[in-house]
């Protein structure tokens, strides 16, 4: 009964309110609305109750595939690259809010959006965009998890991505618990990361006068064609796009007061949810590229781009044996984090798109299958340099299909036919704009390089 009555309130957008077709299902309907948000507790008792789907996005900003851009930034250019880092990081907590906020706005994520407000031809290239993207960052996941059981057990990486895919069975024990159980291993994941990276900075001992220099833009940056090109990566492999399509989802497992002022307080919650997790992600990133900078490029070494070389060299340089075994942990966690996350995606999309219902288990095992089969290949072919290789791949892959993801949230966020009481404020509307346009003109960029070297 309450779907069919968000079919006819305009706060939701229904046909009178800008969208072409009505929203006929919840999405993931297995945990929608399933978390209790208590009416009459104070501030801290709500924010910990929205607690969570922030956490969920962040892993998808610091997941293996960012590994590569940040080694490579600190090793060749110090701390200098810092600056984009955190311009990249500010980009993202600007789209996740606007995502959440369509969320809560209209009672769809970004996938049912898109079908409900476009053509079928026009819904049916979206979809299959995505699931292209879902597939290239499921395969970065992979890649750095099978890494990350080389480095630490010596297990072969065929024998590394076989095992990792075997945690769909894990994202299934956890969903029928309750959604809260999958938010509780990831946020103990990036836990887990968090200290190793603390750690390493400890172990590292880096400049921390440049450290607070290099979160300041230079202009070298953009004069130095190297850097610019490590900088267009640190850029292109930050802000994924089926993060949008998955906090615009589960940010409607809260359950709160569906009135204005519920749902004003509903977005002001997950937009502060949101900001807090990022922030942890901000201090990953930063950290990865901190540490090459102290351990790799203050000691001569500035070509260490690839993960297996910084993990042979972190011990030697730092002079202790935990830094290379706290590296590759926070690898294992990284890609664990990310595999749950980007699973979850897969269902969204599939289902918001093609109004598809598909067994959870089913939908996961394509998911997976389509990103096992190229690791495979190239593991067999190349071994282990065809493995960096791939990563690179599956991030130029996730940069083409960004703006096809945030053109269509900035429009339908900045549509007060659409959103109600909820559209974007103005300031917000020209920001997610200007950050919508630099980034296609920056994934054109990174598409060009990629093509013509």
């Amino acid at each position: 009964m309450e779907v069919m009555a968000r079919e006819t309130n305009p706060a939701y957008g229904d046909k009178p309110s800008g969208w072409k077709q009505n929203r006929k299902a919840p999405s993931l309907p297995e945990v929608y609305k399933s978390m209790r948000v208590p009416k009459k507790a104070g501030f801290l008792r709500k924010l910990l109750a929205f607690a969570g789907p922030g956490y969920l996005v962040a892993v998808g900003y610091m997941d293996p595939g960012n590994w590569a851009t940040d080694l490579a930034g600190g090793s060749m250019f110090s701390y200098s690259l810092l600056s984009v880092i955190l311009i990249s990081n500010l980009m993202a907590i600007l789209l996740q809010a606007l995502s959440g906020r369509l969320g809560i706005a209209t009672g769809r994520d970004l996938a049912q959006a898109c079908r409900d407000a476009c053509s079928r031809p026009v819904t049916l290239f979206l979809w299959a965009l995505c699931e292209l993207a879902i597939a290239a960052c499921d395969l970065a996941e992979l890649i750095g998890s099978a890494i990350a059981l080389n480095l630490l057990f010596g297990l072969p990486l065929l024998t590394g991505v076989l095992i990792t895919s075997l945690d769909i069975m894990l994202i299934l024990m956890l969903q029928n618990k309750g959604f809260r159980y999958i938010e509780a291993i990831v946020i103990s994941l990036i836990t887990v990361i968090a200290v190793c990276f603390g750690l390493e900075l400890f172990f590292s001992r880096p400049d921390w006068g440049g450290v607070a220099r290099g979160f300041i833009p230079d202009r070298e940056i953009v004069a130095n064609p190297a850097m610019l090109y490590i900088a267009l990566g640190i850029l292109g492999a930050t802000v994924m796009p089926h993060n949008l399509y998955l906090h615009s989802s589960i940010v409607q497992t809260r359950k709160y007061d569906e009135t204005p002022h519920g749902r004003k307080m509903a977005v002001k919650f997950a937009t502060i949810d949101s900001t807090v997790a990022l922030m942890f992600a901000l201090f990953v990133n930063a950290a990865i590229l901190i540490l090459s900078a102290a351990a790799f490029h203050s000691t001569g070494h500035t070509e260490v781009a690839e993960i297996q070389d910084a993990y042979r060299l972190l011990d030697p340089l730092l002079g202790t044996g935990i830094a290379s075994v706290l590296f590759a942990v926070a690898l294992l966690a990284s890609g664990q984090n990310s595999t749950l996350t980007g699973t979850l995606a897969g269902q969204i999309v599939m289902e918001g798109f093609l109004n598809v219902r598909m067994k959870p288990w089913l939908r996961r095992l394509i998911t997976r299958l389509i990103a096992m089969v190229p690791a495979v290949i190239v593991i067999g072919l190349y071994g282990e340099k065809g493995t960096t290789d791939l990563l690179i791949f599956s991030q130029v892959v996730l940069s083409l299909q960004l703006s096809f993801a945030v053109i269509p949230l900035v429009k339908f966020t900045g549509d007060r036919r659409k959103m109600g009481e909820l559209v974007a404020p103005v300031w917000m509307r020209v920001l997610a704009w200007i950050v919508a346009v630099f980034i296609a003109g920056l994934n054109l960029y990174l598409l060009c390089a990629t093509i013509f070297g």
